[in-house]
């Protein structure tokens, strides 16, 4: 199947030469100040052709297949002076660059048009989506996780700090109910190794966040919603690179970088990243405790010894863009590696891990194709494909017990003392542990647009994935290994959507149908005789491929320009994932090769009230209602021991999520800024009979930023952007009621939290340095997530960014 479409797309290519002359106009939106103009406003208009696009966040903008002759470009910008320009379109790509004239204030009358920028058109569609633009968070100490944190509806679960496994909850599902994506393809595909921890926001434009309702071109099993981050593609010139380092000997460095050849469209791009930290960040309560002579425990306060982290990656690609036959066509590779201490199991348990450590790495073959207006104006088609190999390694090897301060556990006799199985986690079947598991994996994604006219479009999705495990354990036998199996996981994914838009651009819909199917291989050699009688070795196969169908519809409908309706439902299936399958040594997951597929009926109800402006003051409110009816819920187990190493995915049963959360954005003179937002759900599972409230989930959540930009600080033309930031989570409990016995509850509750983190930025005044300061849990307040395991405390860190934005 990925040959045949290689093979298409190579056709595609090659008979796609011959259309009527046209070109490609781009260039750059800057403001006098030489500060890019984003968000502004271009049109391009002929005798029997009109184009709109916006700024982007370095000023870009781009229009292709532009025919030969004479248009206008209308620029404008609400802070700005209006621009009028006369061009002529005579070669295939043509740069012109845009000065508009900064005012005070900007008279209505010269506001020749007002297009809606990609954040809003996206929020435009009907979906319950957060568009996240990441301008200002790029040139921050801010994890692309944490920016995804402040949004409303979304609730990172992470066990403890930098490079530690993190799960996504929005309105109450989480873990693989939620999918996330790279530009459209799964980031499962990369491992471990390559996550939105190694990600800066530098390299990324906006992060789309869809809760409960999935559109098709995202094709996926994606039940509770969807995190797609969209990179940066710009086809001019350009350079990034930053450096920052913090507390806990955290540094992080990260390089992309753009080179185009104006005249024949050759592009080269690449992009890098390291981090490191030593997560040497004290710890206490609960279970941090030192067992001394006697077995008397005293509670201490630990520096955590075994949970460095650090991981290291990149791309590379080649090809051409903005060219006749393909507005995109990328040959590249992409690799990383990471590797990541275990300090504990699932839990904080009294006995700490020591040496064991998880190590992974990637590298995948990439192929992207890309054009608009391909053959006919209104096809469109996008291709992109991997393939590869990832490994991991989780090595277990020590015996000797370890105590919370660092040092070696001592007996009540005060003896240091080994683990009888030789290695840190329980194990009784074989002593240590040095687990390879390699997977050979491959994907695909294809998408196909056709748009009649400005009312109609209809577009088909299809997403197939291929993983071939094998694991193999280096201190088992050979006889063992030998006898180990293999796992093969194979999903397509169809989708069909059709978009209508009427009453003058009032009324959106989508409607979609999605089509699943997910086929698992086990193969186990076992020992059978032959007609002989003699012993033979045979694979013992056990198979499964099972379908399903889903569909769903969103709308939009603005009663007034400033207060839209929105309205989606989705019936959604989302099919267990290999690491729920087959386990997974590395984060103490064991297999379930009985688990079944959940599914949910999906549905959202909002309002959007603005932009309004009432003089230099703006501000936008926007809610949603939102509820889930969840069949078959896949989740960790509702009833636990708390000092549990291992955990086991299964299905629940039944379950119910009902909420409602809300976001106010306020804005004063372009440079006050605050936002707040607040989510109050009510998730609910049957267990035994009886609906209880869903465990280790927070329920009720609240978000507040304010920002505040000075100009012309210690140097002219240089600006100064100052943040606050503040998050509250409501208590919650990691352990299910013990019916209407309530002693020793609190000991399975996770406190109420108040974080708050303070920064600032400073842009030099040739706008090619940014020096910021983050001040992270200020008042260095106790912070927990998944299962009452602690976060780092006070944090501080500087970063500095060096941009060419062309040459």
């Amino acid at each position: 199947m990925l040959l045949k479409k290689l093979v298409l797309l190579a056709s595609l290519c090659a008979t796609a030469f011959g259309f009527s002359q046209s070109g490609t106009l781009s260039g750059y939106i800057l403001f006098d100040n030489n500060k890019p103009a984003l968000g502004a406003s271009i049109v391009i208009e002929g005798a029997s052709l009109k184009k709109e696009a916006s700024a982007g966040v370095n000023g870009e903008f781009i229009f292709k297949n532009i025919p030969y002759g004479n248009y206008t470009l209308i620029t404008s910008s609400l802070n700005a002076k209006s621009n009028t320009k006369q061009i002529s379109i005579n070669s295939k790509s043509k740069s012109v660059n845009i000065v508009l004239e900064l005012t005070s204030y900007q008279d209505l009358q010269e506001v020749v048009v007002e297009t809606k920028t990609e954040k809003r058109q996206i929020e435009d569609e009907g979906f319950a989506v957060n568009v996240i633009e990441t301008k200002e968070a790029s040139v921050r100490n801010i994890q692309t996780n944490e920016l995804l944190n402040t949004s409303v509806g979304v609730k990172l679960r992470q066990n403890g700090g930098l490079g530690s496994r993190v799960e996504y909850s929005l309105n109450g599902l989480t873990g693989s109910s939620v999918r996330i994506f790279i530009n459209g393809i799964p980031i499962s595909i990369y491992g471990s190794s390559f996550s939105l921890n190694s990600i800066p926001p530098s390299m990324i434009e906006r992060i789309e966040v869809y809760k409960g309702v999935v559109p098709g071109h995202l094709a996926d099993d994606a039940l509770g919603g969807a995190i797609n981050i969209v990179l940066h593609d710009t086809t001019t010139s350009n350079f990034n690179a930053s450096v920052s380092y913090g507390s806990f000997n955290t540094l992080q460095t990260s390089i992309n970088g753009l080179y185009r050849a104006e005249k024949s469209g050759f592009t080269v791009k690449a992009s890098g990243f390291h981090n490191y930290s030593d997560n040497d960040y004290k710890i206490s309560g609960g279970q941090v405790k030192v067992t001394g002579l006697g077995g008397v425990q005293t509670p201490i306060t630990a520096r955590r010894f075994n949970d460095a982290y650090r991981s290291t990656g990149g791309t590379a690609e080649i090809g051409f863009t903005n060219v006749r036959w393909a507005d995109q066509f990328f040959v590249g590779v992409t690799g990383s590696d990471d590797y990541k201490e275990i300090q504990h199991g699932a839990f904080v348990t009294i006995m700490p891990y020591k040496d064991r450590f998880r190590e992974s790495d990637v590298l995948l073959g990439n192929l992207t194709y890309q054009k608009k207006d391909l053959f006919t104006e209104g096809l469109d088609v996008n291709i992109i494909g991997s393939y590869g190999k990832r490994n991991q390694v989780t090595s277990d090897t020590l015996a000797w017990a370890y105590s919370w301060n660092g040092e070696r556990a001592i007996d009540f006799r005060g003896d240091e003392y080994q683990y009888s199985w030789g290695s840190q986690q329980e194990k009784t079947e074989y002593g240590p542990v040095e687990n390879h598991i390699t997977r050979n994996v491959a994907s695909i994604r294809t998408g196909i647009s056709y748009e009649i006219n400005n009312n109609h479009k209809f577009l088909f999705n299809h997403f197939y994935s291929n993983l071939d495990r094998k694991d193999r354990n280096e201190y088992a036998s050979s006889t063992e290994n030998a006898f180990t199996g293999t796992r093969d996981l194979h999903k397509n994914i169809y989708s069909l959507t059709y978009e209508l838009t009427a009453f003058d651009k009032k009324l959106k819909t989508s409607t979609f149908v999605k089509f699943y199917q997910q086929k698992r291989i086990s193969k186990d050699p076992e020992i059978q005789q032959d007609d002989q009688g003699k012993d033979i070795i045979v694979d013992e196969i056990v198979s499964s491929n099972k379908k399903y169908t889903g569909y769903g519809f969103a709308g939009s409908y603005a009663i007034i320009p400033e207060v839209t309706l929105l309205a989606s439902a989705e019936k959604a299936i989302r099919l267990p994932n290999e690491t729920e399958v087959f386990g997974n040594d590395g984060d103490n997951v064991i297999p379930n090769p009985f688990i079944n597929p959940e599914s949910s009926n999906n549905y959202n109800l909002g309002f959007r009230f603005g932009a309004f402006h009432i003089n230099k003051h703006e501000f936008t409110i926007s809610t949603n209602l939102f509820t889930r009816n969840i069949k078959q819920r896949i989740g960790l187990p509702i009833e636990r021991v708390p000092d549990e190493e291992l955990i086991l995915y299964e299905n629940q049963g039944d379950g119910t999520s009902k909420g409602i959360e809300a976001t106010l954005n306020y804005s004063y003179n372009k440079r006050l800024r605050f936002n707040y937002n607040i989510t109050k759900l009510n998730l609910k599972v049957i267990n035994r009979g009886v609906e209880i409230d869903v465990p280790n989930t927070p329920f009720f959540t609240m978000n507040a930023g304010l920002n505040y930009n000075l100009k012309n600080v210690f140097l002219k033309n240089s600006n100064l952007n100052l943040f606050y930031s503040a998050y509250f989570t409501e208590t919650f409990s990691y352990l299910p009621p013990q019916g209407n016995n309530t002693t020793g509850a609190e000991f399975f509750e996770v406190p109420r939290q108040v974080a708050q983190d303070f920064g600032l930025s400073y842009n030099f005044p040739n706008n090619k340095f940014v020096l910021s300061f983050d001040a992270k849990n200020l008042f260095d307040k106790p912070l927990y997530d998944n299962l009452r395991v602690p976060k780092p405390g006070r944090a501080f860190y500087l970063k500095l960014n060096y941009f060419i934005n062309k040459f």
